[in-house]
């Protein structure tokens, strides 16, 4: 059952993506591209950086003329076209099983039926194919499908955690939900939370030392109630960062 609209947790979060919003400017949604290719993307993403990722997506889509020649490839060929994205012997066969999968399950290698499914049920479609966990389903969802799913990569866990949105034992996976359902189903909101929220925890929460001085959400902020003394800085005036 989602929250209600006076859950406390659930106002604190309005009130954090409003103030995430003031301050970096609220995130238009745009497609990132077919469902498909924005699965193999994220696939490629996982532990690399966003410039290996998109390096690793250009060469595989250069070495080979669509999807069925990656599955139907010579892992070894797979995982040279992607090597620049690290881990390559490990997402190389990840990625042909995957495309295996979806051929066997649809009878062509597409994802357009997850735009008619509703959001669980695309969910757990995804969920089904081996090296799909919770963030790359919802980044599929998100981010091709304008569905609202919010993607909880390790900044927008941190930020989630030390504001006090999440328990301090909440794993990422099941942030998903909770976080995701705080926001109303609202997919606009979920877009612009899950960008503001990576570019806070990037510059202004991040892992080593939180800089709470610059923090334009720090009102609301458990980890921050608890550590008065680290607002050592004035906040500044931070607009809206490179996209």
């Amino acid at each position: 059952m989602p929250p209600s609209p006076t859950d406390p947790i659930r106002l604190k979060l309005a009130a954090v993506a409003d103030g995430l919003d003031n301050a970096y400017g609220p995130r238009r949604w745009r497609r990132h591209g077919p469902p498909l290719e924005e699965l193999i993307a994220t696939v490629l993403s996982q532990h690399t950086s966003d410039t290996n990722t998109a390096r690793a997506f250009r060469s595989l889509k250069a070495a080979f003329p669509d999807w069925e020649a990656v599955r139907v490839a010579a892992t070894p060929a797979v995982a040279d076209a992607i090597r620049s994205g690290g881990l390559a012997q490990i997402k190389a066969p990840r990625i042909q099983a995957i495309l295996d999968a979806i051929l066997a399950e649809r009878g062509a290698l597409n994802l357009d039926h997850l735009d008619d499914l509703p959001l669980p049920e695309a969910k757990r479609w995804l969920l089904k194919l081996n090296g799909v966990g919770p963030k790359t389903a919802a980044c599929v969802l998100l981010f091709s499908l304008g569905k609202p799913a919010l993607p909880v990569d390790t900044h927008v866990h941190r930020v989630a955690k030390r504001i006090g949105l999440i328990g301090p034992k909440v794993s990422a996976e099941a942030a998903h939900e909770a976080l995701e359902s705080g926001l109303g189903g609202d997919a606009a909101r979920v877009y612009s939370f899950h960008v503001n929220a990576i570019a806070h925890g990037r510059a202004v929460c991040t892992a080593r030392r939180p800089f709470c001085g610059r923090c334009p959400v720090r009102d609301f902020c458990d980890f921050f109630r608890a550590n008065p003394g680290l607002a050592v800085e004035p906040p500044p005036t931070l607009g809206p960062p490179p996209a």
